[in-house]
């Protein structure tokens, strides 16, 4: 679970030769992991919470401040082809850009060319969607508006002294983890190996301290969705692979982040959280084996994922439609039609391997529901018998795990 973020926005019109100041007030409540401020969207009733600002009309002429808004030395091309950026405009552009040069050299106030009609705090929820490497940021902030410009006041989670030691300990981090790729890998090895290295070093945990960032993921080694997320998308990126933070819901999550990754120019959908067990555990109540990876969330697309996630309706996100990397299809798992002969001799050849599970995962509900019965009461007892034979098993036993959202069956053999 995601906490929410707070931030105060004042809005201010000077009055000429006049000290008072008209100021109103609005509080904005933005999820970390989603966090659209002015509009969040719930799982299960899509209860749309919008703000609005009353104000009122001065009856005299009213001018503006002028603003000393320091010399913007990022470049346009540094930020041209990330993905929230693109979908700003020109001048929303230009703000998100002073945001990004102003918390890199975390200044207390930030004065950026947005006005009382802009949203300054779309385009810093943006910037933290693009950059996970700002991980001192804690996304909480209060502004100041005037007609034309913002004062912005970012909240940090550390000091800057702090900012560079965990900058230290994140990159001992990322080169522990770069010496598990191949050298030769392709684009999908390494994004399969991002996924699994995560979530066989993360934990999930809701009371991970910085969970909402990459620090929490990448040394701490227990965060939440947002974590996960972050430094999937910190890692990729650094592979030279995009790595689209994604903002939503999901079962069971009031907010929820996960991402979709481009592989040989294709888009696929990504939720390293949900490849944990220790999360699906937490979530079900179930005693899940916890050596384990869940598939089912890596490279997947978007009708697999929707069936119990759902991105927000604010952003159009890439479709992800392709099913040419589904991990049970490539490892022989999947199945388009239900030939018992065929499942049994899987079976009995993930035994002789040694193989701790043995996952069959039908194309759709209904060969799931035509195989479920005799897989579950014929298939499993008979390739019982094959354990014990050729283990020399005086008891068999086995565990397995019904997964009717993705048409799935699990089994994990004990070989003692």
């Amino acid at each position: 679970m995601a906490q929410r973020r707070k931030r105060q926005r004042k809005w201010r019109k000077r009055r000429t030769g006049c000290a008072a100041a008209l100021i109103i007030f609005v509080m904005l409540s933005a999820g970390a992991a989603y966090g659209i401020p002015w509009a969040v969207d719930r799982f299960g009733g899509q209860v749309r919470e919008t703000f609005s600002e009353t104000v009122e009309k001065a009856v005299n002429t009213l001018s503006t401040e002028q603003a000393d808004v320091p010399e913007l030395t990022i470049p346009a091309e540094e930020t041209e082809g990330d993905f929230y950026y693109e979908q700003l405009n020109g001048s929303e552009q230009i703000v998100y850009r002073e945001l990004l040069q102003g918390v890199r050299e975390m200044e207390d106030c930030i004065t950026i060319h947005a006005g009382r009609d802009e949203h300054p705090e779309k385009v810093y929820e943006y910037l933290l969607y693009d950059r996970p490497e700002l991980f001192w940021c804690a996304g909480s902030s209060q502004m100041t508006v005037y007609e034309e410009y913002t004062l912005f006041y970012p909240e940090y989670t550390c000091m800057y002294e702090e900012r560079e030691q965990r900058q230290s300990e994140i990159d001992a981090a990322v080169s522990d983890c770069m010496t598990g790729v191949d050298s030769a890998a392709g684009e999908y090895e390494k994004i399969r190996y991002v996924y699994e290295y995560l979530v066989n070093t993360v934990d999930y945990d809701e009371n991970a301290p910085d969970n909402q960032n990459i620090y929490s993921a990448l040394v701490g080694k227990s965060s939440v969705c947002a974590g996960y997320s972050r430094a999937a998308q910190y890692l990729l990126n650094n592979m030279g692979i995009e790595c689209i933070y994604v903002v939503g819901t999901a079962q069971g999550q009031e907010a929820h982040a996960w991402n979709i990754v481009n592989c040989g120019g294709k888009y696929y959908q990504m939720d390293v959280t949900f490849g944990d067990p220790v999360f699906l555990s937490s979530e079900s109540g179930e005693n899940l084996p916890g050596n384990i990876i869940y598939y089912d969330y890596l490279c997947c697309t978007d009708e697999e994922i929707m069936a119990d996630h759902m991105p927000t309706d604010e952003i159009v996100y890439p479709v992800c439609e392709s099913d040419d990397l589904n991990y049970y299809r490539m490892n022989g798992m999947f199945y388009d039609s239900y030939d018992p002969q065929i499942l049994l001799g899987d079976m009995n050849e993930s035994i002789y391997e040694g193989q701790e599970m043995f996952v069959c995962k039908f194309s759709s509900p209904e060969i799931y529901q035509k195989a479920h019965d005799a897989v579950i009461e014929e298939l499993f007892p008979k390739a019982a018998q094959t354990l014990g034979s050729v283990y020399g098993l005086e008891q068999v036993k086995y565990t397995y795990i019904e997964d009717v959202t993705h048409n799935k069956i699990m089994v994990f053999w004990n070989y003692q």
